[in-house]
């Protein structure tokens, strides 16, 4: 990478925001520092999901340490750019995961740090990846 410095997180919350209008989603952004709901999903009336998105330039893990706990109505979204998020001609990875089933991915590093790995979400999370449907309420 070059000695550039890039705001992946930023990136990746417009990358998964204009997905979500892409599939005429009612999709906002949400303002805060060290918050974990990035994005606010209207469905329908009285239906709406919270989205924490994960953004990662290179191709080793996501740290996951402001996950609270489960909520049924709330996705984790991954974003791994593989080492080229200044190529905006290549899109990145993606993987939509409910928090209710998201435990089984996570590492707990030595020291404490709890990480979500790109490879183990490459051998065991197929059913996640791209499942932008699981948002819009169409799994």
């Amino acid at each position: 990478m070059s000695d550039k410095s890039y705001n992946t997180n930023l990136a990746s919350e417009f990358y998964v925001l204009s997905a979500l209008h892409r599939l005429g989603l009612d999709a906002v952004l949400t303002l805060g520092n060290k918050k974990s709901v990035d994005l606010v999903v209207v469905r329908d009336a009285g239906d709406s999901v919270t989205v924490d998105v994960k953004g990662l330039a290179g191709k080793t893990g996501w740290p996951v340490d402001n996950i609270k706990g489960a909520k049924p109505q709330h996705f984790l979204v991954f974003v791994c750019y593989c080492g080229k998020i200044e190529e905006v001609e290549i899109s990145p990875e993606v993987w939509v995961v409910p928090s209710t089933k998201l435990a089984p991915f996570i590492y707990h590093a030595p020291g404490g740090r709890k990480v979500v790995q790109r490879s183990k979400l490459l051998q065991e999370a197929q059913e996640y990846q791209n499942a932008w449907p699981l948002i819009a309420g169409k799994s």
